[in-house]
């Protein structure tokens, strides 16, 4: 549901159980690295299916593979979110596709009336709105959505910036340790 233009994704995202384990994983089987960010985040002001829900508490890096960002997630909480949706437990594996909107609320609503619930939506610590779009019957995934934001926009850079520079030493850079 473009709604009139084309939408382009830009992410793959994995819910992983074990953040370290993961990066490990995927830097030897596919030599990618760094994985940026690692510490703990909290998307607030969540609804869930369309009630008020707590809080998901997640773990979560960035890092690029040629011109594709793949983030990995480790879910903390044990709530109901669209994380928890298709990997409860243990359980871990591809999760859902991400992409930017124009008009993120117009995005939203014309991907709902297409049939796809949405499964979560919440504000994440600096401020942007930003929900996953239920696709498995379609898809077999979930759909990411952000409004265009500056500071997501400077993550994604941050992650391209820290795989062109890296030096192969730290295998996981915290956010703020990327120029």
């Amino acid at each position: 549901m473009a709604t009139g233009s084309r939408i382009e994704i830009v992410q793959n995202c994995y819910v992983v159980r074990d953040l370290e384990a993961a990066c490990a994983r995927l830097h030897r089987q596919y030599g990618i690295g760094p994985f940026v960010g690692g510490s703990e985040g909290v998307l607030g002001d969540h609804f869930y299916r369309g009630a008020a829900a707590e809080p998901i508490r997640i773990r979560g890096v960035f890092v690029q593979s040629g011109s594709l960002n793949i983030e990995l997630v480790q879910v903390l909480s044990t709530g109901p979110s669209a994380f928890r949706d298709m990997y409860s437990g243990d359980a871990e594996g591809f999760h859902h596709t991400a992409v930017f909107c124009d008009d993120y609320a117009q995005t939203r609503d014309a991907w709902t009336a297409e049939g796809y619930a949405l499964a979560s939506e919440f504000v994440t610590s600096f401020g942007a709105r930003i929900c996953y779009l239920d696709a498995r019957a379609t898809h077999g995934h979930m759909i990411e959505l952000y409004p265009e934001h500056e500071v997501i926009r400077e993550m994604y850079g941050k992650a391209r910036r820290a795989a062109n520079d890296w030096d192969g030493q730290r295998l996981i850079v915290p956010w703020a340790d990327v120029a």
